[in-house]
């Protein structure tokens, strides 16, 4: 049998063209998947908000208490005031907690030998 340059020709356009139409396929089927996916979510999240958002909301963000009352003193060891109320500021905003319903022991500054404690470096 001979295998002319139009017979490879031929059969190179048909085997690419099938791979073109498996790809488009797959294509379409990747689409498909991501928006029943998307609409599933978004209603699980629908859901969710509906269920329980405000109570979720108001007891991780804590009540403040009235204004002058606190939950008690801090020691501060080897740093100031100021550097104290910076990191007292901070864990109250990443942690979504009023300031006044935060309790700290101590804060205490530790140099660049005391930091590590174990003797690893």
């Amino acid at each position: 049998m001979d295998f002319t340059i139009v017979d490879a020709l031929l059969t190179s356009v048909i085997g690419i063209l099938t791979v073109m139409a498996i790809l488009a396929i797959i294509a379409v089927l990747i689409i498909l998947v991501s928006k029943i996916i998307r609409k599933l979510e978004s209603s699980v999240a629908k859901s969710e908000a509906v269920i329980g958002s405000e109570p979720a909301a108001t007891a991780s963000a804590g009540v403040p208490m009235p204004e002058g009352m606190n939950e008690g003193e801090v020691e501060l060891v080897g740093t100031d005031e100021k550097t104290a109320a910076v990191i007292m500021a901070l864990v109250s905003h990443n942690s979504g907690i009023p300031l006044n319903r935060l309790s700290f022991k101590s804060i205490k500054l530790l140099d660049e030998k005391g930091a590590d404690t174990n003797g690893n470096g």
